[in-house]
């Protein structure tokens, strides 16, 4: 009796278990099934060729050295550290020079993603590869030109040529000659044959210019023989002379480089940027250049292409520029209208 009872109750829960419904599958939503869209990345505008800034207004920075990991980090701190010291005025001109084998083609992406992501103007931008820079795991410094919110320079700004020596006393005592009819010294920019004369110099300079932002590197891995050349930028007074700009705007020009040698291929490039600064009257340039016989040539050039006898020049021995083809730089400072 009770086996025939509990084989009752058995088929009992057995048919209700079949009884019950089956369970509703999940309705897929639309578009389930697809796969969500690739995202392309926006590129990173390139930096202006020219840029125009209130030359009474100017400001003068380098960043300082870090061997913090490789180049694109070092590039982001450098930034960072410049937008910190100079105290919310505009960056509008960047010189950057890069030691080592990083891709130089990398500053100019982090500049601009940079300056985006912060929705500031891009400034100018020069990148070029030097031999060296005094701190062991350096990969790069940079120089700022930024505009202020107050008038800094009221008699202007004047741009000193580039002057080479042999020694380091040598080359300060240049310096100061050329700015002895000028004010204070903003800013120094030095490139030597080897790194263990930087200390010497540097004690120099800060001596002579306690104020200027100093930047000093090697100019070559390998240079032929031994040399200090610098150049310079100072408050402009009323006995100033050469490139001076005193009031109004002055126009800064980014890397125009020139993919041949031969005097056809220098003049080109110089029309090029003759043509980006629509007619600017030019009053001082920067020259890089890997082979020294060609970077003899640009003064003249340069003087000949801007129809200026007078023009301030710097011209410097480099061991790259960001494109491989290219044989020389220049960069440009111009009077505004």
């Amino acid at each position: 009796m009770r086996r025939n009872l509990s084989l009752l109750l058995g088929l009992v829960l057995a048919l209700s278990v079949l009884a019950q419904p089956e369970p509703k599958m999940r309705k897929k939503k639309k578009n389930e099934d697809k796969e969500p869209p690739t995202q392309a990345l926006a590129i990173p505008p390139d930096p202006p060729v020219t840029i125009s800034a209130e030359v009474q207004r100017l400001t003068f920075q380098v960043s300082p050295l870090s061997a913090k990991g490789l180049l694109s980090q070092q590039s982001r701190d450098a930034l960072k550290a410049l937008m910190q010291m100079n105290h919310g005025a505009s960056i509008v001109r960047l010189r950057a020079f890069v030691a080592g084998t990083g891709d130089m083609r990398r500053v100019q992406t982090i500049v601009s993603e940079t300056f985006t992501e912060k929705k500031q103007p891009l400034p100018v931008l020069t990148t070029v590869q030097v031999g060296g820079l005094p701190m062991v795991g350096a990969q790069v410094v940079l120089e700022a030109t930024s505009v202020d919110r107050k008038v800094t320079h009221p008699n202007g700004v004047v741009f000193l040529a580039g002057v080479r020596a042999p020694d380091a006393a040598g080359v300060v005592a240049q310096l100061k000659s050329a700015g002895s009819t000028s004010g204070e010294v903003l800013s120094v920019t030095c490139f030597l044959s080897a790194l263990e004369d930087e200390t010497a110099l540097r004690t120099q300079l800060t001596a002579a210019f306690p104020t200027a932002a100093i930047n000093i590197m090697e100019a070559q891995r390998s240079p032929a023989g031994r040399f200090f050349e610098c150049g310079a930028t100072a408050e402009a007074s009323a006995n100033s002379r050469g490139a001076v700009a005193r009031t109004g705007k002055v126009v800064f020009s980014g890397l125009q480089m020139s993919f041949g040698k031969e005097d056809a291929d220098l003049r080109l490039a110089f029309e090029r940027l003759k043509k980006a600064l629509g007619g600017a009257n030019v009053i001082a340039a920067h020259y890089y250049a890997m082979d020294h016989r060609v970077l003899e040539k640009l003064p003249e050039q340069g003087r000949a292409a801007f129809a200026r006898p007078d023009l301030s020049s710097t011209q410097v021995d480099i061991e790259g520029l960001p494109s491989l083809d290219a044989n020389l730089g220049m960069d440009v400072v111009a009077e505004g209208n």
